[in-house]
Order: C-alpha cells, then sequence, then structure tokens
C-alpha cells in the first residue's frame, strides 16, 4: 500500500500516514526539526516537512509525533500565529518560555517515550550538537536513537526535489576581498588548530569564502553546496547544472574543483587516515559526520568563516552606507505615498508589502527582499513574526499603530528596519509604550563597550528603560547581518537568552540590529530597528572600545512619541539622527518624498 500523500490532503491525513510509516518502522517517536542538511534558518521546500506535516508557516519550531501524540514547541514570537494554524489539527502547542533550556522537546521524548522504545529522526538534518544531546538524554531513559530513517520519503509525495536556480559570481566593486585571500585566511585558521582538512555545510559560509551567491532559499542570496577545504585544493559539491563553464573555468584557476552534490559524504570517508579534519559542530550534521573515517581526528571550532565575514571591510561598510541612502529614498518613497492614500483608498497590511517591495525593486542594486514584509496593524503587530496572508489581513483604518519590519537585498548589502507609524490618533497607552522602546533603542545606539565583550551582556542596555517600566519582549535584541547576504548571521547575537560564549565577542565592522519591543497581545506592539556598525572608539588605559554607527536612514515618528518621557540627551540624539537622515537621503529622492521626509525630519 502506498501511503504518500498529495499536496490536497489535510494534515490530520499528513500525521497518520506519518504515525502508519512510523509503526512500519518500528519507532515510538518521530522527530522533525525545521533544518535542512545545511542547518539553514531558511529552508528550501525540500526540506520544509515540518511546515508540510503541521501546517505551521512560522521559521522555527520542532514537531513530535507518537501514536497518541503530535507537538509543536515553539517559542513566545509564534505563540499566537501556532495556535491559529494548529486550531482542529490534533497538533498541540507547545510553548516555550524565555529563560527555559533551547530543546525542551528533548526532556519530553525522554520523559514519555517508554524504556526500550526508539526514537527516530533524519540525521541528515539533525546538527551533531543536538544529536549529542539528544542521545544522552536518551539513552539514560534507555531509549533507542535511530537517525538513518527519512520518514518524509514514506509519506510526502510530490516532495520537492533539489533547487535548480544557478550559481553566479559576486564580483568587484560589490565584492572587496578575492576568494584566494579568503581561502588563505581560512587555511590560516586551520593551521592554528592544527588541521588539514575542513568541511563546511552552512550556505551563507559558503557564499561568502568563494565569492558566489544563489536563489535557492527565499530571500537569502545563497545555494545548496557543500565544501572541503584541503592545504592545496578546495571542493564544491553542487548540484549538476547549477554552475556553468565559464564559473567552474574561474573556480579552477584558484584550485576549487566543483564536483556533483551527492559525493561530499565519499569525500570525507576519503580522507588520509592520520589527517585532522575541522568542523563547527553547531553548523554540520551528524548524519554527514558519519562518514569520517574513524582514523581521521575531529577538530571541532567555529567555522572560521563565520567569524571572518561578520567583520565588513571598510570598503563594504561604505557600500551599505551607499546601500541604506538608496534604502531610505525607497521607504521616503513609500511613506508617502501612505500617508497621502490614508483615509483615501483602501489599504489592506497586503497593500503596505505590494508598495514597499516595489520601492525598493526601483532602486540601483535591488536583488529581492532580505525576509519576508512584516505589516501587522494593532493585534497583528503584537505578533513579533506575523505575515499577512490573502485569507488573513486586516484594513488599515481606523486608529491605532502601523508595524512594518521590513528588508533588502542589494548588491551592495543588506537591509532590516523596523518602524512603527500611526493611524489615526494614538492612544496615550500606546505613545508610551513606543517612547519606551524608543528610549532603549536610543541607550543602545549610544553605547561605548570594551572591544571583544561577549555581544549577549549588552542586551540589558536596551532593556533597561523598558524594565524601569515594568515591562520586557521575549526575543532578542539584536542579531548579526551579512553583506548581500543573510540577513540573520552570527556570531555575534544581542540578547540574555542567547549564552555569552567567547565567539559571540564584539569586533570591529560587524553589523548588528538594534530592535527592542513591547508587545501587548490582541492589542499592539511596538519594535523600533536600526541596524549598527561597530567602530572603533579609541583606546585608553583601559584598553580598546568600541562604539556603533548608525547605519539605518529612516525617519523615527514623532507623533507617537510622549515628550515628556524623553530626556533633553534623548531629544538631541533623536533631532541629530533626523538631520542626518535628511541630509542624506534628501538627494536620492523628490517632490512628495523629498517634502515627506523634510517634514518628518524636523527636531522635536
Amino acid at each position: 500500500m502506498n501511503a504518500r500523500l498529495p499536496e490536497t490532503s489535510t494534515t490530520p491525513e499528513r500525521i497518520a500516514a506519518l504515525r502508519a510509516a512510523m509503526t512500519a518502522a518500528g519507532v515510538d517517536a518521530a522527530l522533525v526539526p525545521s533544518a535542512d542538511p545545511h542547518l539553514s534558518e531558511y529552508l528550501p521546500r525540500r526540506w520544509q516537512g515540518r511546515e508540510w506535516l503541521s501546517g505551521f508557516t512560522g521559521s522555527v519550531g520542532t514537531l513530535v509525533v507518537t501514536k497518541d501524540f503530535a507537538g509543536v514547541w515553539v517559542d513566545s514570537r509564534y505563540w499566537v500565529q501556532a495556535e491559529n494554524q494548529l486550531a482542529g489539527t490534533g497538533i498541540e502547542l507547545m510553548k516555550m518560555t524565555a529563560g527555559q533550556q533551547s530543546a525542551p522537546h528533548i526532556s519530553w521524548l525522554a520523559q514519555n517515550v517508554p524504556a526500550g522504545g526508539t526514537v527516530a529522526v533524519d540525521g541528515a538534518v539533525l546538527g551533531v550538537a543536538s544529536a549529542r544531546a539528544l542521545a544522552d538524554a536518551l539513552d539514560a531513559r534507555d531509549v533507542t536513537l535511530r537517525t538513518d530513517l527519512d520518514l518524509l520519503d514514506a509519506v510526502w509525495s510530490g516532495r520537492p526535489s533539489l533547487p535548480v536556480e544557478p550559481v553566479y559570481e559576486h564580483v568587484a566593486p560589490h565584492a572587496d576581498a578575492q576568494r584566494p585571500g579568503k581561502l588563505a585566511q581560512v587555511r590560516a585558521a586551520m593551521a592554528e588548530l592544527g588541521a588539514q582538512y575542513h568541511f563546511i555545510s552552512t550556505l551563507d559560509d559558503l557564499a561568502w569564502l568563494f565569492n558566489l551567491r544563489g536563489a535557492d532559499v527565499n530571500y537569502n542570496p545563497v545555494f545548496v553546496a557543500h565544501a572541503l577545504v584541503g592545504p592545496d585544493e578546495a571542493t564544491l559539491f553542487v548540484a549538476d547544472g547549477k554552475v556553468s563553464t565559464e564559473l567552474a573555468q574561474s573556480l579552477a584557476r584558484d584550485n576549487v574543483r566543483v564536483v556533483p552534490y551527492a559525493q561530499a559524504a565519499g569525500a570525507l570517508g576519503a580522507l588520509p587516515a592520520g589527517s585532522a579534519l575541522l568542523v563547527d559542530p553547531r553548523r554540520v550534521t551528524f548524519g554527514m559526520l558519519q562518514a569520517v573515517p574513524a582514523a581521521v581526528k575531529l577538530v571541532e571550532s567555529l567555522n572560521p568563516s563565520t567569524t571572518l565575514k561578520s567583520r565588513k571591510t571598510a570598503v563594504e561598510a561604505q557600500h551599505v552606507r551607499a546601500t541604506m541612502e538608496q534604502d531610505g529614498a525607497a521607504l521616503a518613497e513609500f511613506f508617502a505615498w501612505f500617508e497621502a492614500a490614508l483615509g483615501r483608498e483602501t489599504i489592506t497590511e497586503l497593500t503596505i508589502d505590494e508598495k514597499l517591495t516595489a520601492a525598493r525593486a526601483r532602486r540601483p542594486g535591488y536583488v529581492s527582499l532580505s525576509f519576508g514584509t512584516i505589516a501587522g496593524f494593532n493585534a497583528n503587530g503584537a505578533m513579533p513574526h506575523y505575515r499577512a496572508t490573502p485569507e488573513s489581513h486586516s484594513v488599515i483604518e481606523g486608529d491605532g499603530l502601523l508595524l512594518i519590519d521590513s528588508g533588502g537585498q542589494y548588491l551592495d548589502g543588506t537591509t532590516d528596519i523596523t518602524r512603527v507609524v500611526p493611524v489615526g490618533t494614538p492612544s496615550a497607552e500606546q505613545k508610551r509604550d513606543f517612547t519606551l522602546v524608543l528610549k532603549g533603542m536610543m541607550a543602545l545606539s549610544r553605547a561605548q563597550f570594551p572591544r571583544g565583550i561577549r555581544s549577549p551582556m549588552l542586551d540589558a542596555i536596551a532593556r533597561a528603560p523598558i524594565w524601569e517600566a515594568g515591562a520586557d519582549y521575549g526575543h532578542g535584541t539584536g542579531h548579526g547581518v551579512g553583506y548581500f547576504l543573510n540577513v540573520h548571521e552570527g556570531p555575534q547575537v544581542i540578547s540574555h537568552y542567547a549564552p555569552a560564549e567567547p565567539w559571540t565577542a564584539m569586533e570591529e565592522g560587524m553589523i548588528t540590529s538594534n530592535e527592542p519591543g513591547i508587545y501587548r497581545p490582541g492589542k499592539w506592539g511596538v519594535r523600533i530597528e536600526n541596524l549598527l556598525l561597530n567602530q572603533s572608539a579609541g583606546q585608553t588605559e583601559f584598553g580598546e572600545f568600541l562604539k556603533f554607527e548608525t547605519l539605518t536612514l529612516c525617519p523615527i515618528d514623532t507623533r507617537c512619541i510622549d515628550l515628556a518621557l524623553l530626556r533633553e540627551d534623548e531629544r538631541a540624539w533623536l533631532n541629530a539622527y533626523h538631520q542626518t537622515v535628511r541630509e542624506r537621503v534628501s538627494p536620492h529622492v523628490s517632490g512628495e518624498a523629498l517634502a515627506w521626509l523634510d517634514k518628518r525630519t524636523q527636531p522635536i
């Protein structure tokens, strides 16, 4: 009997089919993470199994299915969305709370799968660090972990194949450092760690290292591949037909071979005995490492490219500044249209996405959005990762707050910005929340700190004004941002929920978001976000210090501010920021957009 289901099947039918496949394989519980063989945040369609099975479309979540239970674990950003999308499916929403361990589903499995039972998860999409934690918890309860099954293949009819979009070079003047120099930097780091070989699976690391880009993942200009870097040669494992003959020749000149994607495991298996292989256990899968011979020593450390690509060069930083001016001009055009159209034509959350995307697309160097636009009016804005759909969206009318979180991919940089604007008359409570968030955002923007401080430790600076008012928010304050790469990258992260590991140290050239918030479920949400660049603040007898340069160029709507809550130094900072925005964006706009820009950057 063929249990594979078509796309027209329902969520309960898909879960039932998965349970049948589990029974046939002798499995008591199936674990379906939000992951692919590259441990990507945003997944090619082939590996969106958790979404296909459960119907929950958030970018992060873990599905566990047993014979009498199904649940999806999500954090607070997705609670409302998951509750709505899981309703009536028989799948429970399992809420992960702030400060909770990062993988509570592991504890649940250890406690609920009977001794002697079996848990199955596809090892090809299971990170090494996660596999170890899972195995340790299950072994202690005499539960077997199987990583050799891909149960999705047994039930998902028409499962998408590997992406086929072509790979292309990111060239000068947009790309500053050249491929041979980057490979030399990585090899130097390998040598320091005593490794002759280095295996890389993360797609943004590969795109940076080889100065290549692609379109295999929505919003991220990356391509599906693995790489093995040796002492003198590097091998890029990528699907046939994605690399042109001309590009292959260009890579060959830099001693980079292109071979079929499926040969990656075989190449690992052929590593010479006695050699050492550098891997990042957080960025490579358990299934892939099973191919490494026992006679090869594993050296575990952060991918050198992760740190190197986070530190933008002076030339890249200058390109990003120019991109921010163009992105700011697109936003000025959009907001000029929005304010003129409000109350005169029907505007929905979907209209916001359409008009803002069109404004960015008119700008030079634009490639795509950097993530799906979040446009949430009133209660929808209280869901940090809300996404309007044709089936469920709001009309922008009446009184309240409209939150817009959006960004673009340009050949010279990646943008990410959140602004909240008033619709009608905002209430005193809404103004208070907005002003508290603004105070937190400004506090972090103005911070000076020792070079090398672990980035999670900066989180409290942004939260302090919000905590003082008895409020908080359930997400991090900042994430790293790539250079025409992923809008979320490491190693830095400004979040007290994240461990302050050595590799999270703040270094010059890093670009990080600054986005505190306050969310009132069922009412409204406020988040204000700029991107910041780490710059040298000089050296004192106490060591080197860094400060932030604000990169994002778009007015912060002063109509939402309770001016009584701002100190004079905060007003001065905001006025100076608006003057900078006006001076740098105005040469790129005219007419109504220029008039809007001038009006919204007047001093308070």
